[in-house]
């Protein structure tokens, strides 16, 4: 058993905090007060193999696996979970495409997004049922040689300023509602199509999420990804691998969290000494880093399980719950440490705080989470 990291993952990783301190950390505060999306850095990122890293390199990707998509998602986030989200989210929607598409959606679809020229997204989430998949009421109806969709996307990630999605609609209603959905690519400039972003997020207010109405919109056969009825499962199969991500996400912001704490107890004294000598601060630091330790081993595992071919998804659900408690708790003490000047918009922590919640709702809230990983142990 080795826990070293390989040295092409230390140098993916070193590169990408690098790319971060450079690009990301100079904007992060202005990018957040004006909720301003950032192509430019999402185009430097596919530059640097950072957009789509997890997909081969036959399809235009840097081939580092889901382990090297977590360590991008850790380090970027150290910097801002927003832009970080715009980097490495800018693929949501290949998933389904790379393991479900045939083999001219893959060549059509992947590489335009790896290399920084389109963004894809994955239009799932309603506005009456979100962590509630089967309850998802979008329709496609065939007509022709064409699907005609009818519905409504709510909180879809890239909404405004993807190229392409994947569209979860109800092709089979005679069947049962796990069977009943299917997921089609469609255009984002088709016809029938209203985006609106949204505004006043409280936290990863530089990620574009926005709201979409589909109105007769009208796209081929041709464009159905997998098996009629399967996109229940293949959305499932979607969730499993991206949780991984997502706990990437709450490591990189739990780290940063503990780092900026650490270096203003230091540098903060109260009664004569430094925050950092009293044992209640030491006892937040504690946690904090034990928190951090046992999160990081949950999501190597579990990503590498992925990459070598032996998926736990039970413990990417574990990885995605925990990491959701880690982050608002590590943000929550960071605060706390700082104290009064923790509440106020010049220090980055009042961001991470704000930044933190989300991490318990998307992508599967903590609760879809706790019966994902209760249904697994009761049927044991």
């Amino acid at each position: 058993m080795d826990f070293n990291l390989t040295e092409e993952m230390k140098m993916l990783r070193d590169m990408a905090y690098k790319f971060a301190l450079q690009e990301i950390v100079p904007v992060a505060r202005e990018c957040d007060l004006e909720e301003k999306y950032t192509p430019e850095i999402r185009k430097k990122a596919a530059a640097n193999g950072l957009v789509g890293a997890w997909l081969p390199e036959q399809y235009g990707g840097a081939g580092v696996g889901f382990l090297g998509n977590a360590i991008i998602s850790e380090e970027l986030s150290r910097a801002c979970m927003g832009i970080g989200l715009n980097i490495y989210a800018a693929s949501f929607g290949c998933e389904a495409v790379y393991f479900f598409g045939t083999e001219d959606q893959k060549k059509k679809y992947i590489p335009p997004v790896c290399r920084g020229e389109q963004v894809s997204a994955g239009a799932f989430t309603e506005p009456n049922a979100g962590t509630d998949v089967a309850g998802y009421k979008t329709r496609a109806v065939r007509d022709g040689k064409d699907f005609v969709i009818n519905g409504q996307k709510m909180f879809i990630t890239n909404g405004t300023v993807c190229n392409w999605m994947v569209v979860q609609a109800i092709t089979k209603p005679e069947e049962k509602k796990h069977n009943s959905f299917s997921q089609i690519v469609v255009p984002a400039d088709a016809k029938g199509i209203t985006r609106n972003k949204i505004h006043g997020k409280m936290g990863i207010r530089a990620s574009d999420t926005a709201e979409i109405a589909l109105e007769d919109v009208r796209v081929p056969q041709e464009n159905l990804i997998g098996k009629d009825g399967r996109g229940f499962h293949q959305l499932m199969h979607f969730f499993d691998v991206t949780r991984i991500m997502v706990a990437g996400q709450a490591l990189g912001l739990s780290v940063a969290c503990l780092e900026t704490a650490v270096k203003y107890s230091k540098e903060r004294t109260a009664f004569g000494a430094p925050l950092a000598s009293y044992q209640m601060t030491m006892s937040k630091f504690t946690e904090m880093a034990i928190r951090i330790e046992a999160l990081r081993g949950l999501i190597y595992k579990s990503a590498w399980l992925v990459d070598v071919g032996k998926p736990d998804y039970t413990l990417a659900a574990m990885a995605k719950f925990y990491g959701g408690q880690t982050a608002v708790f590590c943000a929550n003490a960071a605060v706390e440490i700082h104290g009064g000047y923790g509440y106020i918009e010049e220090y980055d922590v009042q961001k991470w705080y704000r930044d933190a919640k989300i991490l318990e709702l998307y992508e599967g809230t903590k609760e879809a989470e706790i019966m994902t990983i209760g249904r697994y142990l009761a049927s044991k």
